[in-house]
C-alpha cells in the first residue's frame, strides 16, 4: 500500500473509525482502506494480540494512525469499555465497521446447542452490542456510520452452516431496523456481504472450480477491490437501510 497523501494525513486529526475483529483477514484489510483514506483507525481484537499489533504496524508503515483495543464482543461491559476508551482518546467515532464473527460447521438437525449459542451471541448479539454502545455518542455529535459485515449465507442459507447463516440473516433485520430509527439522528447504517474471502475462518470451505458455478464471473471478489468498496459505501452520505452484494452471485 503506497504512503498517505498529505491530505489524507490531515483527515485523521477529524474522523474516526473503529474495525472490530481487525486482527486478520477482512479486518485487516478493511483497517488499511480506511487508514489510507485518512481515517485514524481503532483496531480491535479478542484473544489475538499480536495479529492485531502486526496490523496496526502495516497502518504506521503506511503513514497510518490508529492504536488497539481488546474486548470480547460477548461481553456488554468490555465492549463499553472499549468504546468509552475510544472517546476518551479521541472524543468521536465517526464509523463503526462491525466485522469481528466467528463460524461453525453443523446441520440443523445436529448442531449443539452450545455452538448455537455462542455463534449468535457473537455474531448477532456481539454486533447489537458494539451498535447500540456506539449510538449515543453518534447522536451526540450529529451522525456517524455503521457498516456491518453480512454473508450471502444469510441471504440464501448455506448447506451445515445453519447457526451462522441464522445469525447473518437476524443482522439484516438489524440493520434495517435501526436504520429506520437513526435515520432522525443523520446516522446511516447498512450491511455488507463481501463474498468469500481467503482467511481462517473459510479454511477447506473456500470454493474453487465446480464449486463456483454460482458465480456468474466464475471467480470470488478481490478482497482490496471489497474493502476499498467498503470504505466508500461508508462515506455516502445519503445512503442507509441497504444491503449491498459484492461478489458476482445472484439471488
Amino acid at each position: 500500500m503506497p504512503p498517505l497523501s498529505p491530505a489524507a494525513q490531515d483527515v485523521c486529526e477529524r474522523r474516526t473509525v473503529l474495525v472490530t475483529g481487525g486482527s486478520g483477514g477482512i479486518g485487516r484489510a478493511l483497517c488499511l482502506a480506511f487508514a489510507h483514506a485518512g481515517y485514524w483507525v481503532g483496531v480491535h481484537y479478542f484473544r489475538q494480540r499480536p495479529a492485531g499489533e502486526e496490523t496496526l504496524a502495516l497502518l504506521s508503515r503506511a503513514g497510518g494512525q490508529g492504536a488497539l483495543y481488546q474486548a470480547d464482543i460477548r461481553s456488554s461491559h468490555e465492549v463499553r469499555a472499549m468504546l468509552d476508551a475510544i472517546r476518551a482518546q479521541r472524543g468521536r467515532l465517526d464509523t463503526l465497521l462491525c466485522n469481528a464473527g466467528i463460524a461453525s460447521k453443523h446441520l440443523v438437525v445436529n448442531c449443539p446447542e452450545e455452538a448455537w449459542q455462542q455463534i449468535i451471541d457473537t455474531n448477532l448479539t456481539g454486533t447489537y452490542r458494539c451498535m447500540t454502545a456506539a449510538v449515543n455518542d453518534m447522536m451526540a455529535q450529529g451522525g456517524g456510520a455503521i457498516l456491518v459485515i453480512g454473508s450471502f449465507a444469510g441471504l440464501q442459507g448455506t448447506h451445515g452452516q445453519a447457526a451462522y447463516a441464522a445469525s447473518k440473516a437476524g443482522l439484516i433485520g438489524l440493520v434495517k431496523t435501526a436504520a429506520r430509527e437513526w435515520g432522525r439522528h443523520n446516522i446511516r447504517v447498512n450491511l455488507v456481504c463481501p463474498g468469500w474471502q481467503q482467511t481462517s475462518m473459510a479454511g477447506d470451505s473456500f470454493p474453487t472450480g465446480e464449486r463456483l458455478d454460482d458465480h456468474v464471473l466464475g471467480r470470488v471478489s478481490n478482497l482490496a477491490d471489497v474493502s476499498r468498496t467498503m470504505c466508500q459505501l461508508a462515506q455516502l452520505s445519503d445512503m442507509s437501510g441497504q444491503v449491498w452484494n459484492l461478489d458476482s452471485r445472484i439471488l
